[in-house]
């Protein structure tokens, strides 16, 4: 016999081998069963224990086999081979999934093949992304009742879309809303975008929740922040979540301050908008998460990744679950270029100087970004009161720096004594930040004692501010 043949038969029946006495009518089955799944052989004349006992392999035992299996919806294409005594079928996987035969829809489960009932349909072809949540009209969704006004004059501002249609029309062509039995309804897109959906509990998995976490674990929760607002509105607001509770530092160019946050806020609104963009919707238990700990940031959408994509492909190929739902937010500039915000979330991270994110496509996408765990467990902690004087003391510095150098910038050179009651604060007070300027070579001191004054540097370095 064949080694190869024999390992195989050797290791027993599995997901995708499957052994039979004769070739019978569930032939048809099998078949389907491996064309809706990964593929697989089936080997006709193997007890189930992996005996050999043999089949009929004549040229009309082979044509019925074919004849069976020319049953299944769509056709399909298979590979028949005769072994001696065992006809092997070898099934590829479907192109044109689902498949059925006579008996109905069939899909590997480990080394069995199970008959789908009803539910377990509508799961394969939302699963298989056969169905778009998005695209979805709803019946019972009016679109009169609870259409949010703001959200939709906002949106066609941002979008540019003109106002020669009227709102009907212009929702219809953004596939938002459409007709049933005369009455203009949702999609699920409109809905998303344009209804009120505030405590709606047809809405409810559909927000985005926020926490900001003591430590590197859930045991402690310092702030937490239902959205289930908007599309568009719920994305600002995690955005700002996360700016409100992430470090701050402060860089000085000439006049103005810039103010850096400790992970790129490009990669962060990429990954929020690839969540709420690429989300499996049809999972009603859980919601986007956009959590902040000491170490990390981890934000967290269900679903996994769409069809196609796994760890070793993420970012290199480009795949959807919801192209309305992208298509809108490519309209107002929330998606640069559909298919590449993985490459930007990265090159934002790189373009930082911090550790690019990492991916996990399992049962929910997810996308972490590493912090400093010292000033994360120092800065980033709301209920730490020093923590939040220290960074208030920071920005009131950093709005000092830039008076004084503004002063300097108009009126040339300056004095103490300028400073202080510009400011308000004692001569001493004054010094030190001066001192500090200095250091930094942003500005410079001439003469001694009562004659001192200080002047701009028009071409300073540019440095972290030293406070």
């Amino acid at each position: 016999m064949n080694e190869h043949l024999h390992a195989i038969l050797s290791e027993g029946e599995s997901y995708t081998v499957e052994f039979k006495e004769s070739a019978d009518k569930s032939i048809a089955s099998e078949v389907c069963a491996f064309a809706n799944a990964s593929g697989g052989r089936i080997f006709i004349g193997v007890r189930d224990n992996g005996e050999i006992v043999g089949t009929d392999t004549s040229n009309i035992a082979r044509s019925r086999v074919q004849d069976t299996i020319n049953q299944i919806e769509p056709r399909l294409s298979v590979e028949i081979i005769i072994y001696d005594k065992i006809i092997v079928i070898t099934v590829p996987e479907g192109a044109k999934k689902p498949y059925s035969c006579a008996k109905g829809f069939y899909l590997r489960s480990g080394p069995n093949s199970q008959k789908l009932d009803r539910a377990s349909i509508i799961e394969f072809f939302q699963n298989e992304e056969y169905v778009h949540y998005d695209q979805i009209v709803r019946k019972d969704l009016l679109l009169d009742d609870k259409f949010n006004k703001n959200a939709y004059k906002s949106y066609i501002r941002a979008a540019g879309i003109s106002n020669v249609l009227d709102r009907d029309s212009i929702l219809i062509n953004l596939n938002c809303a459409d007709y049933v039995n005369a009455r203009l309804c949702f999609t699920n897109a409109g809905a998303l975008f344009f209804r009120q959906n505030e405590d709606d509990v047809k809405f409810r998995h559909a927000g985005i929740v926020c926490g900001l976490y003591k430590g590197i674990d859930k045991a402690y929760i310092i702030d937490a922040k239902e959205l289930s607002s908007d599309i568009v509105s719920n994305i600002d607001a995690a955005i700002a979540f996360l700016k409100r509770h992430l470090n701050i530092s402060y860089k000085i160019e000439t006049l103005r301050r810039e103010d850096i946050l400790e992970l790129p806020e490009d990669a962060l609104r990429e990954a929020i908008v690839n969540a709420i963009c690429h989300r499996n919707y049809f999972e009603k238990g859980a919601r986007v998460m956009v959590e902040i700990f000491d170490d990390r940031v981890e934000i967290t959408s269900p679903g996994g990744g769409c069809k196609g994509i796994t760890k070793e492909n993420v970012g290199k190929i480009r795949s959807t679950r919801n192209g309305i739902l992208a298509s809108m937010l490519f309209r107002i500039g929330y998606i640069e270029q559909m298919g590449t915000g993985i490459m930007r979330m990265k090159a934002a991270t790189k373009n930082a100087n911090v550790a690019e994110p990492e991916f996990d496509l399992q049962d929910f996408f997810r996308v972490t970004f590493a912090r400093n765990q010292q000033s994360g467990s120092q800065l980033s902690i709301a209920s730490d009161r020093q923590a939040i004087a220290s960074d208030r003391q920071a920005i009131e510095i950093g709005d000092r720096v830039t008076a004084i150098l503004q002063y300097l910038e108009e009126n040339k050179r300056g004095k103490s004594a300028d400073f202080s009651s510009l400011l308000g604060l004692s001569p001493q007070r004054v010094r030190v930040i001066l001192n500090g300027l200095i250091q930094e070579g942003l500005i410079t001191k001439h003469g001694d004692k009562r004659h001192t004054y200080y002047t701009y540097n028009t071409h300073p370095s540019l440095h972290e501010e030293p406070f």
